[in-house]
């Protein structure tokens, strides 16, 4: 019994199986069926006479990379507004305080540095409003150190961006460059407000003074960025080198102390004062303190010492070495990028 039981389930199998190929092959006929039927009622479209054309484009093929430059950058201005707040809302992610810890820490900064230089050294004896003339330096140095730290991580942590979309890859360190603005802003609009309550009264010289400082600064900071930007796509390490040097920057212009201190060490070691005077960021902070502290004085004439003689001179010759410097970094950036999605 159990073996014609198994050939009678082997047949019954079998059969099923031979059923179910054949309802198959009928559904796949149907379909076929169906679709000629389909296509018949399809109109057909006339045959086309006439010679063929063949389409030609005379013309040289061009690298889709852009090569714009910083030019480019500008021209792109929605571009650049949507990457600086892409920043902003990526740094204040999570956050209580958000935009007020870009205030918190230079006031902290600011107060101990008044503390230690203005009232345990005496340096207010000697400096009038010394706040002014320290803040007037904080300021701009922490703009400097803002955009240089920031344009140099900024290929890096743009990476998704580089690689996805077409757009000029010097719009990371400009946009690090807008954003270090955004932080800045507010507090020049408060130095601005306690030097009028101090007294400022404003001069042409004052005013060349200001816009030859900001010029350098801004110059200055961008070739840096640029430079170091492209440096920390091959080598990571750059951003803890500028990290480290950034931390230096307060001490290595005159706004925790005079510049006369600076005069009179060059009496005795020139060239220590001829190396010091070329750092286009200290140039920059006397510019500055000639725009904003110097004309808040009650007697300015009695402290011209303190501004180098050749102020002006070696200011717009700062200038003409940074515009070199950028165009330079320009070049070395647009060299390195075409390489910047291999090495991320």
């Amino acid at each position: 019994m159990s073996k014609a039981a198994d050939r009678a389930a082997r047949r019954a199998a079998k059969a099923h199986a031979v059923d179910e190929n054949g309802r198959r092959r009928n559904a796949a006929r149907r379909a076929r069926a169906l679709a000629e039927k389909k296509s018949d009622a399809m109109p057909v479209a006339a045959p086309l006479d006439g010679p063929r054309g063949v389409r030609v484009v005379d013309a040289e093929l061009v690298d889709p990379s852009p090569r714009g430059g910083i030019a480019e950058v500008f021209q792109q201005r929605y571009l650049l507004r949507l990457i600086v707040g892409r920043q902003l809302a990526a740094q204040y992610a999570a956050s209580v305080l958000g935009l007020l810890w870009s205030y918190i820490q230079p006031a902290m900064r600011f107060g101990v540095y008044f503390f230690v230089f203005g009232v345990v050294l005496s340096a207010h004896k000697s400096t009038p409003n010394f706040a002014l003339h320290l803040f007037a330096g904080m300021v701009f140095v922490h703009y400097f150190s803002e955009t240089w730290s920031g344009g140099t991580r900024s290929v890096r942590s743009n990476r998704a961006l580089l690689l996805k979309m077409r757009m000029p890859r010097e719009i990371f360190p400009v946009a690090a460059m807008v954003t270090a603005m955004y932080h800045t802003g507010p507090q020049i609009l408060i130095l601005t407000v306690f030097c009028v309550i101090a007294g400022w009264h404003l001069t042409f010289t004052a005013v060349a003074a200001g816009v030859l400082g900001l010029l350098i600064l801004l110059t200055f900071a961008m070739s840096m960025a640029l430079f170091f930007s492209a440096l920390n796509v091959y080598y990571k390490d750059f951003q803890n080198i500028v990290s480290t040097f950034t931390q230096f920057l307060h001490f290595m212009v005159p706004m925790m102390y005079s510049y006369s201190f600076i005069a009179k060490l060059g009496d005795n070691h020139p060239w220590i004062y001829q190396l010091y005077m070329a750092n286009p960021l200290a140039e920059s902070v006397l510019l500055m303190q000639r725009f904003f502290w110097y004309p808040t004085l009650d007697d300015p004439e009695k402290y011209t010492n303190e501004f180098p003689p050749d102020l002006f001179e070696r200011g717009f010759i700062m200038l003409g070495i940074c515009l070199v410097l950028l165009y330079l970094a320009q070049k070395f950036f647009s060299r390195l990028e075409s390489r910047f999605p291999e090495r991320l």
